[in-house]
Formats: C-alpha cells, sequence, structure tokens
C-alpha cells in the first residue's frame, strides 16, 4: 500500500490510537468480519472508494450494512474509512485487516504490557513454526473443502496455551488469509506487533557511555515522561559530538550538538 492509501491508513491508525484504552477484542472481531463481507462484495468495495461519492453518502452505504449488526464503534471506524482516500478499491480492506489486527494487538498490550506483547508473538511465531515444518498442516489448513471452523480448531490445536488475542489472529489468518497462506498473513500480523513494542523500547544514543546512576536517573525520566515502565537500549555514536538522542516508537528527542550545529547552518543559509 502506498501514496493516498498509504496516508490515509497512518490517519486511520492515528486517530485509533485515541480510542485503544477501551477498545476489546469483540471489536476487533467485528471489524474482521467486514473485512470479509467488503472481500465478498466487489462493487461494495467500488462503492466505499469511488472519489466521486461524497462521504455523506459513503457513510449511508455503511449504516446500511453494518447498523445494528455491529457497534456503534465498529460501525464509526469502518464509516471512517470510507470516507478516507484510497487508491484502489482493495486497499480498504487491507486497511481494515491492519486496523482489526492493531485492535488484537493493542487488547493484548493493555492486558499484559510489554509481556503481553512479547506472549502474543511467541504464540505467533509457534504456530508458523509449526505449520512451516509440516506439509500435511499445510494441505489441511489450504483446503478449500475445510470450513473456517474446522481450520480455526485445528490451528487452536496446535497452540493449545494461546492467549485470546493470540486465538483472535490465528483464526482470522486460517479462516480469511485474503490470497495469502496463513502463515505469510500472520507473519504480517507479528509485524504490527514488533511495530507496537517499539513503544516500550527506548533507543538512546549517546557519545560515550552513561554511568549506572545517569542509566538510573534517564530510567526514571523515561518512564514517568511515558507512564510505562521502558527498556533502554544505549549505543555509543561519536558522530553526535555531545548531548543524547532518544527515540521511542514514532518520537525523537534530539539533544544533540549535531543537530543544534546542523540547525544553525539551516538559519545562516536561510
Amino acid at each position: 500500500m502506498a501514496g493516498v492509501s498509504s496516508e490515509s491508513l497512518s490517519a486511520a491508525l492515528a486517530s485509533l490510537e485515541t480510542k485503544l484504552a477501551h477498545a476489546s477484542l469483540e471489536l476487533s472481531a467485528e471489524l474482521f468480519g467486514t473485512v470479509d463481507v467488503l472481500d465478498g462484495n466487489a462493487g461494495l468495495r467500488r462503492a466505499l472508494t469511488d472519489p466521486a461519492r461524497g462521504a455523506s453518502d459513503k457513510a449511508g452505504l455503511v449504516a446500511q450494512l453494518l447498523h445494528g449488526k455491529v457497534s456503534a464503534e465498529a460501525e464509526s471506524t469502518v464509516a471512517s474509512l470510507a470516507t478516507s482516500r484510497w487508491s484502489s478499491a482493495r486497499d480498504i480492506g487491507d486497511a481494515l485487516e491492519t486496523v482489526a489486527a492493531t485492535v488484537a494487538i493493542a487488547v493484548a498490550e493493555r492486558q499484559g504490557g510489554s509481556a503481553g506483547l512479547e506472549r502474543l508473538e511467541e504464540d505467533l511465531f509457534a504456530f508458523i513454526r509449526v505449520v512451516g515444518s509440516s506439509h500435511d498442516l499445510q494441505r489441511a489448513l489450504d483446503d478449500s473443502k475445510a470450513t473456517a471452523e474446522a481450520k480455526g480448531a485445528l490451528a487452536l490445536k496446535l497452540v493449545p496455551n494461546a492467549s485470546d488475542a493470540s486465538a483472535l489472529l490465528i483464526r482470522q489468518a486460517v479462516a480469511s488469509p485474503r490470497g495469502l497462506k496463513p502463515v505469510a498473513l500472520l507473519e504480517r500480523f507479528v509485524e504490527l506487533v514488533a511495530k507496537r513494542q517499539d513503544r516500550w523500547i527506548a533507543q538512546v544514543s549517546v557519545t560515550r557511555d552513561l554511568t549506572a546512576e545517569q542509566t538510573a536517573r534517564l530510567q526514571a525520566g523515561l518512564n514517568n515522561l511515558y507512564g510505562r515502565d521502558l527498556k533502554i537500549n544505549v549505543e555509543i555514536d561519536p558522530a553526535l559530538v555531545g548531548g543524547i538522542r532518544i527515540k521511542v516508537g514514532d518520537e525523537v528527542v534530539d539533544a544533540t550538538v549535531a543537530t543544534r550545529v546542523a540547525e544553525l547552518r539551516r538559519q545562516l543559509a536561510s
């Protein structure tokens, strides 16, 4: 996904972030279910991504499709995507799949913090390893004659101790891989988990090693700033000249001499 579709997905994920504190696995399941509906109706996908249609018209189509069948939050999420711009009709389904998976991942994070994300990642990797090592399992999960329920039941037997969030993502991957192998779709979900885990890691760049006392102060300050226990990874970067650079997820705090010199050069050049 690129261009305008990528921008729409980024905006949708940014908006979703403010709602994740109260999101549930039920919401994720409803969104995945809507992906299946969109995949089964090419005309609907085209209507929801037609740039000639107005936002209110698209929202009305979503209401006709979903009102009373899913939660108000799910309907609102789909309507918001429908009123965004998309490069192709398929992109709205891909974006909704990403949003649905992000909700499930955020629930795992909320319930267990970084440990919850690690368990989710381990569950998905466990399934990927088991299926990847067995041609019989791959054929069974690819069998077009098998029902989604049968595939889901088989899949969960392979990871009997999977968390609820893991089970939801695994069932979705085997029931609706959307043109991919189930393992390939789960690998995409693992990438989303890894991206979410970055929120718990502070990448710290300095010009020389920090003392134990400096590290402790930095740890306490960052934990207080972000309201969570962050893992700190420190790397030595002489190019910084002096100061410190901190990256947590997509946020960067840069208080280095190199950055201040570069800014001064830009000011002088202008």
